[in-house]
């Protein structure tokens, strides 16, 4: 039998603190050797490729994290462990169909803005770059939650991620502010700060895209 949290409030406030420390732990567990790694990579300029790389890991452990705060928003159970574990073998294999490519456009992106200086191409370029690479990040979001969430062909996900773009302008805004806050962290922080605050940062996409996750569950599923 799962355990369940109590009704008290200390109850309550130990359990979410619980899920959060643990859901964090398991995505350090399942990222934290491949992100190590970017360590020693980082400042050299041929190394985007590798870095990219580093960061295969990362989107089905994040899948894994919504998963379970999808369970945990339901039940309140006392497992995160085994919602996380679960999540991850459902998903990673879906997951790591969209996020490979998505992941190389971004290195892409992030290698020539690296070196635009040496390329010798107006500012403006680099503008573009940018919002092209705001615009993929804000469209990974969205497969994110519903590829963790719901079981989808990976072209299917595909459109319905592109269509919700435009289709709920407030989730896809409450999204930019969510990766502009994230920037404002490694701006003024550190990378590693936002790897650490990676469990919360879920549950905020996750409530942020909840009314897409209603709309994709009613309209386009059985």
């Amino acid at each position: 039998m799962t355990p369940t949290a109590g009704e008290g409030i200390l109850s309550r406030t130990a359990t979410v603190v619980y899920w959060f420390l643990v859901v964090e732990a398991l995505v350090l567990l399942t990222t934290a050797p491949a992100l190590a790694a970017v360590v020693f990579l980082a400042g050299g300029r041929g190394n985007a490729p590798l870095i990219g790389l580093c960061f295969v890991p990362v989107a089905p452990a994040l899948s894994a994290a919504v998963f379970a705060w999808r369970v945990f928003l339901t039940e309140r159970d006392l497992s995160p462990a085994e919602h996380f574990r679960r999540g991850y073998r459902l998903n990673w294999r879906d997951v790591l169909h969209w996020w490979v490519p998505t992941l190389a456009v971004l290195t892409l992106i992030g290698f020539t803005l690296a070196n635009l200086d040496l390329a010798g191409v107006p500012a403006g370029y680099g503008v573009v770059l940018l919002l092209v690479g705001a615009a993929v990040l804000l469209w990974a979001a969205l497969a994110l939650v519903l590829s963790s969430t719901l079981s989808l062909r990976t072209r299917d996900l595909v459109r319905l991620a592109a269509f919700y773009l435009g289709a709920r302008p407030a989730v896809t805004f409450g999204v930019l502010s969510l990766l502009v806050a994230a920037a404002g962290i490694v701006v003024l922080t550190s990378d590693w700060v936002l790897v650490l605050l990676a469990s919360p940062a879920a549950l905020l996409l996750l409530r942020t895209t909840e009314p897409v996750l209603r709309d994709a569950a009613e309209r386009f599923t059985a």
